[in-house]
């Protein structure tokens, strides 16, 4: 499965942004699909998780500003971003998690964002 993910920019603080990540097969075939990022310098973080179900979760630091979402259609997810702040200048992943007898992660290939302050 490949997943690629797509729309990071450059915005300006307040701004927003639509990333999206498009699976090469069915994102049911994923117990969860997410966003994380990679700061400069930083560790890779989650930013936000959305499960088959529909069920999501947040870092704290983007909770009321980005909603993750997802098309089963399209086999796409999506991240909106409302109120960026400089902080969130990071490269952003899209990531599928299986479970299969064990743990599998699929990441995407990561597309950056940088907020101008």
């Amino acid at each position: 499965v490949q997943l690629q993910a797509s729309g990071g920019g450059l915005v300006q603080t307040g701004g927003s942004l639509r990333l999206s990540c498009a699976a090469s097969k069915s994102i049911f075939d994923f117990y969860r699909m997410g966003w994380f990022r990679q700061a400069p310098g930083k560790q890779r973080e989650l930013v936000a998780i959305i499960t088959t179900g529909g069920t999501t979760n947040y870092a704290d630091s983007v909770k009321g500003r980005f909603t993750i979402s997802r098309d089963n259609a399209k086999n796409t997810i999506y991240l909106q971003m409302n109120s960026l702040k400089p902080e969130d200048t990071a490269v952003y992943y899209c990531n599928g998690q299986k479970l299969l007898g064990g743990v599998y992660d699929y990441w995407g290939q990561g597309t950056k964002v940088t907020v101008s302050s």
